[in-house]
């Protein structure tokens, strides 16, 4: 069987690898840049988060969309099967906090070097700078091939792992979704997910740019509805329009599949709190800060917080507590202390939109899995054609779940013939 891949990053690769294992197939890995694996590369801040050491049932829960349709990729190839690639290529790989596996040499390029290892050592054929414009039907409408800037090349089985539209300069520019669409897919509408937030309050967000707060929980509520949307704790930073880091990431895809968000949001009724000390109730902070008042009974106001908050944090403090910056610590009344303590338990922000889709890790939407096989990840809608990774409509949380979804997507859909 001829087998063309459109697409050389993770899901593209292992769809090539998965294919050339059947000896008699030729397999064309057709790549749009001038390298592979372009978007592997600055996965997990150039680090590669390649996969994470839980069981494959839990996986499952960490893929809020469409979760279930990966059963059988997650079975068919998982995680340890990842590791077994790369280690047999020489790279060994270490566990870190949230079970996150990486690299130990710490370099997504040592990653994308095991899986070129791979490929060559297979025979499989990269045609590099290859876009692909078409896919070419014959006219009973079967696959017949792809056409390229460069021409035609005729195939039996097209494998499309073109990406989502997220970081569109490393090739994912949503060409897949064309192709699709051209033989009658349904595609579900491409939007941002793991993706930073704006909020309505910039002004002190940009006074607050670059301050990372760990250990801190986060709640996001719909005012609206009177819901909560989501609940996390770890680390976030201020930017100059809002919030990121990686709880803001996980929270962004709740909020993306929340229903109604885009009319929520202009409401102003999407509200974020931040618990700046989680590890107290108030009545425990109320005594903390009242113990820290205690040392500094005859400082100003303003000179009293520096144990309890970032230096960068103290300025906003002040201005939300009403309290006059100027005021003696021993002169605050319990009423001030104890709507300061609230403010430290429920500091304020209120969403106001999403970054664009180029800034996004992932895209949520996609082919539609409804029309796809998940036994096989081949087009029920005709026969040959086939998806792998983030061009489906699945997508996880950041822990290393969207490059497995690559990688086992990838492996059914090349293993099938």
């Amino acid at each position: 069987m001829k087998v063309l891949i459109i697409g050389g990053g993770p899901a593209g690769m292992m769809a090539a690898i998965a294919a050339k294992q059947n000896k008699n197939n030729e397999v064309i890995l057709l790549e749009k840049n001038k390298k592979l694996g372009k978007k592997l590369l600055i996965t997990g801040k150039g680090r590669c988060n390649i996969t994470s050491s839980l069981n494959m049932e839990e996986f499952i829960k960490n893929i809020p969309t469409n979760g279930k349709f990966l059963y059988s990729a997650f079975n068919e190839f998982t995680n340890r099967d990842i590791i077994n690639l790369l280690e047999r290529n020489g790279l060994k790989v270490k566990e870190e906090r949230g079970n996150r596996i990486f690299p130990v040499t710490d370099k997504s390029q040592d990653v994308l070097n095991c899986f070129e290892n791979e490929l060559k050592k297979l025979g499989v054929k990269v045609l590099l700078e290859s876009k692909v414009t078409d896919i070419l039907l014959d006219k009973s409408k079967n696959i017949k091939g792809v056409k390229t800037e460069n021409g035609e090349i005729m195939g039996d089985k097209i494998i499309i792992a073109t990406g989502g539209k997220s970081y569109p300069l490393t090739g994912s520019t949503g060409d897949g979704y064309i192709f699709a669409k051209k033989v009658g897919h349904n595609i579900i509408k491409a939007r941002p997910s793991l993706v930073p937030l704006e909020v309505y309050e910039k002004n002190m967000c940009s006074k607050l740019q670059g301050l990372s707060l760990k250990n801190v929980k986060i709640k996001i509520e719909d005012k609206t509805n009177k819901k909560t949307i989501y609940e996390d704790f770890g680390e976030m930073l201020f930017t100059h329009f809002g919030v990121s880091g990686p709880i803001v990431l996980s929270l962004s895809a709740h909020l993306v599949r929340y229903k109604n968000i885009e009319n929520l949001l202009n409401t102003k009724n999407i509200k974020f709190y931040i618990d700046l000390k989680p590890a107290l109730t108030e009545e425990q902070l109320d005594l903390r800060v009242l113990r820290d008042f205690e040392e500094n009974k005859n400082k100003n106001f303003k000179n009293s917080l520096n144990k309890l908050l970032p230096q960068k944090l103290i300025p906003i403090i002040i201005e939300l507590s009403k309290i006059n910056p100027e005021k003696q610590v021993n002169s605050i009344t319990k009423q001030e202390r104890l709507s300061l303590v609230k403010l430290l338990k429920k500091f304020e922000l209120t969403i106001r939109d999403f970054r664009k889709i180029d800034e996004a890790i992932i895209t949520n939407g996609g082919i539609d899995i409804k029309e796809v096989n998940p036994k096989t990840m081949e087009s029920k809608l005709l026969k040959g054609l086939y998806f792998a990774g983030e061009i489906l409509d699945v997508d996880g949380y950041t822990g290393g779940f969207n490059l497995q979804i690559a990688y086992s997507t990838g492996f059914i859909a090349g293993q099938t013939n």
